[in-house]
């Protein structure tokens, strides 16, 4: 049997890629529906002549987008067009942490900034800058996309974020021979619609990119309280001084992440945003 990496999946049909760059269209045997095996974009797996035979294991898995063996996800979102949340970003932060992958923030349409807007939004980016790589970039700009090409050399990637942030356009504009469907923000609904319709891996400045579905809920289904604090990279320096072990930073006395929060060291809309995702968590739970 062969090896070869799971690059694209329509309509129930896997097409792989070898060692050699050889692209193979295949389908799973019949026995993985029996075994509850799931091929997903991103998989290596082992095949011969008539299907795939083998699924590899994974180094990570991320559940939306459905993409396994990730590397590092770019999570974009839009400077405007749609408005910047930073809680729509913890919660992508969190996904990431979860799975084991790297983020690396970009915020997109810079260009529809004044520069003093842009320098606020920069200056509230401060703390996020001591834990996360972040790039301001606007699609328009080739410029301000030049060092993000650097970032996907032998790395298999995922551009991910809320629909309408520009993943598609910043695509695009670092390699325009890509020419990935895009579309305009709806003006009525304030989103974008929906313009990637698959998941596939393209090749990329020596790496591997997905360009995923936009989408702008992301659920909590498979995470825990201890999960989602254990998510907030920023927080875990503090949690030795905490006066409780296993301290959830909510309502214990002697946390010391809340003395960070008080302290200004850790930014207080962060912190509230964890308290948003907890509340989120636990009244999930108590429906199930």
């Amino acid at each position: 049997m062969k090896e070869a990496r799971i690059v694209k999946l329509i309509g129930g049909i896997y097409t792989l890629k070898t060692e050699d760059n050889e692209k193979i269209a295949l389908k799973p045997r019949g026995l993985f529906r029996h075994e509850n095996i799931d091929p997903r974009v991103g998989d290596v797996v082992l095949f011969d002549d008539d299907f795939i035979q083998e699924v590899k294991p994974r180094q990570s898995i991320l559940k939306r987008p459905s993409i396994a063996n990730v590397d590092q996800a770019f999570l974009i979102s839009g400077a405007k067009e749609p408005e910047f949340s930073f809680f729509l970003l913890d919660r992508f932060l969190v996904h990431t942490e979860h799975a084991g992958i790297d983020a690396i923030i970009v915020i997109n349409k810079i260009d529809l900034l004044s520069p003093a807007a842009l320098e606020t939004l920069k200056e509230q980016f401060r703390h996020y800058e001591k834990y996360y790589t972040i790039y301001f970039v606007s699609a328009k700009q080739e410029a301000t996309l030049h060092d993000l090409r650097a970032e996907f050399k032998d790395k298999v990637s995922v551009f991910a974020g809320q629909t309408g942030s520009g993943k598609s356009s910043i695509l695009n504009a670092i390699d325009p021979s890509l020419k990935l469907k895009t579309q305009m923000i709806s003006k009525a609904l304030g989103r974008g619609r929906h313009t990637t319709r698959h998941s596939e891996l393209i090749d990329l400045f020596g790496g591997l990119v997905a360009d995923t579905p936009g989408f702008s809920k992301l659920d909590f289904e498979s995470l825990d309280a201890t999960d989602i604090k254990d998510c907030y990279i920023d927080f875990i320096s503090y949690t030795e001084a905490c006066k409780f072990r296993g301290c959830l930073h909510l309502k214990e006395p002697g946390c010391a992440v809340k003395k960070a929060v008080e302290d200004h060291e850790i930014p207080r809309l962060r912190y509230e945003n964890y308290i948003r995702i907890q509340t989120e968590v636990s009244q999930m739970k108590k429906r199930y």
